[in-house]
């Protein structure tokens, strides 16, 4: 995981987007992508462009290996109703975006290392599988022995983003719940997402 976290900025730099909209992306000051051919790429072809939402939207989520993405794909698939809002449902789901969601951290790489380190209860329960599915209703907490930590309390004074109605968090007491799944259009993504395309790429 540690050079995944180093790397995050070269996600940017390599899907030519501000994934995160945080201000120290070097997108904001090079907005094309790296290597001396960075500024003269050919239009992406119908693949190229489905590779990429791809790309964007497993990057967004800590650059999740593609084995665990697929198997979120196959259960969207699954599941009834549409696929892509199912497929967002079950990334948002996921504890270390919970975590990230309820501003307990900066970026979701250090959400993942959140949980994977045991700071995070729930239900009263410590669960350190990042990949863990939350379900509604279910109470998000920071361990006691943790709340004191740097990170922790710069994360939650942290201005750089709002957290989403489906979620509601009590910062003084470092506690939240779940809500409900969201829908694309809940979700407060920097980018435009497009899961449809993700669809169309796995189903070629």
């Amino acid at each position: 995981m540690t050079n995944r976290i180093s790397s995050k900025y070269k996600i940017d730099r390599r899907l030519g987007v501000n994934l995160w909209g945080r201000p120290k992306s070097p997108i904001n000051s090079r907005a094309y992508g790296p290597g001396q051919h960075g500024q003269n790429r050919s239009k992406p072809k119908d693949f190229g462009i489905q590779l990429s939402a791809k790309q964007r939207l497993k990057g967004y989520y800590g650059n999740i290996g593609e084995r665990q993405f697929r198997r979120l794909f196959k259960e969207a698939v699954r599941r009834r109703g549409d696929t892509g809002e199912n497929l967002i449902e079950l990334l948002e789901r996921r504890l270390d975006a919970v975590v990230y969601r309820m501003k307990f951290v900066l970026t979701v790489f250090a959400a993942r290392q959140f949980v994977n380190h045991g700071h995070v209860l729930v239900n009263g329960k410590r669960v350190n599988i990042s990949s863990y599915q939350v379900k509604n209703g279910d109470v998000i907490e920071v361990k006691e022995s943790s709340k004191q930590l740097n990170a922790l309390l710069e994360a939650v004074q942290s201005q750089e983003r709002e957290v989403p109605d489906y979620i509601e968090v009590d910062h003084k007491n470092m506690k939240g719940t779940f809500v409900r799944g969201p829908e694309l259009a809940d979700v407060p993504y920097p980018v435009q997402m497009e899961p449809n395309l993700v669809i169309e790429f796995y189903s070629r």
